[in-house]
């Protein structure tokens, strides 16, 4: 790539950071940084503001609006588990942000296949590597995540964090990226090496990395949604109760091809029985 066209990647990574600092910062706080650091700012900014506002909402919705209707009153965390979730993302925020800096500065320097405009290649290619970028994604995160678990050090000195919510009383939206700081980076890495293997958009590409804060919150508020072959809440609960199935992230099929999957209404099934 030359020179002309990976500005259009340094322009698109200012505008952001002129969005989000400009409106929320003083200049004087912000501008004089290099622009690795006002990126870094940005995404530490943003980052925070998603995970509080996307957390808080859905939990007033759920604990609240919708009292008993979602989730038996019994079930409902209580405000101190959530604040010490807050408090394990709070301390891992920082260095989250390190992942999407570092990908938006390779981006930048032409390190990988992220491409500026859709029109670039056309919406039909657009959509095709759009899907091998998610399958990609879905493999990746899913060796991850269970190498998380089958590697014993690996468990016990980062994963473990995550697991001490193991009961629905626990769990709450606060609970999806209330990881080690290694942990969290490492389930994230799968974005930033598809960059590497498949043309990517690179709008896309930055949006799907903060669509895991949303993604991650509705995950651990455990309501099974129903919508197959979507990894939904009623199959993460089950990850955190038998620590042995479900390791996917979007979708079940990884699962169900290597055998770990279990179904909440398969299990429901059996509890009543």
């Amino acid at each position: 790539m030359g020179e002309e066209y990976l500005l259009q990647f340094v322009d698109e990574a200012t505008w952001y950071n002129n969005i989000v600092l400009g409106n929320l910062l003083p200049n004087k706080l912000w501008d004089p940084l290099p622009h690795f650091l006002q990126t870094w700012l940005r995404n530490y900014v943003a980052g925070t503001l998603l995970y509080f506002i996307s957390g808080f909402l859905w939990c007033f919705y759920i604990y609240y609006l919708k009292r008993n209707v979602y989730v038996p009153k019994d079930s409902i965390p209580s405000n101190k588990a959530m604040l010490l979730q807050i408090f394990v993302a709070m301390k891992a925020m920082p260095w989250y942000c390190g992942l999407p800096t570092l990908s938006e500065y390779m981006v930048e320097n032409g390190w990988t296949k992220c491409y500026a405009r859709i029109s670039d290649v056309g919406w039909r290619p657009y959509v095709v590597y759009l899907f091998i970028y998610l399958v990609l994604v879905e493999f990746g995160i899913y060796w991850m995540h269970r190498e998380l678990h089958d590697i014993k050090p690996l468990y016990k000195y980062l994963h473990a964090t995550h697991h001490i919510y193991n009961k629905q009383n626990t769990l709450s939206p606060f609970a999806g990226l209330a990881f080690h700081p290694l942990d969290g980076i490492l389930q994230a890495v799968p974005h930033v090496i598809a960059l590497f293997v498949v043309p990517t958009h690179f709008t896309s590409h930055v949006g799907l990395m903060f669509l895991e804060a949303i993604w991650t919150a509705n995950i651990n508020d455990c309501i099974h949604g129903k919508l197959w072959p979507i990894m939904g809440a009623g199959y993460h609960t089950i990850h955190h109760t038998t620590y042995r199935h479900n390791y996917g992230h979007y979708t079940i099929w990884m699962d169900w091809m290597l055998g770990t999957l279990r179904d909440p209404i398969d299990d429901e099934g059996k509890k009543v029985m």
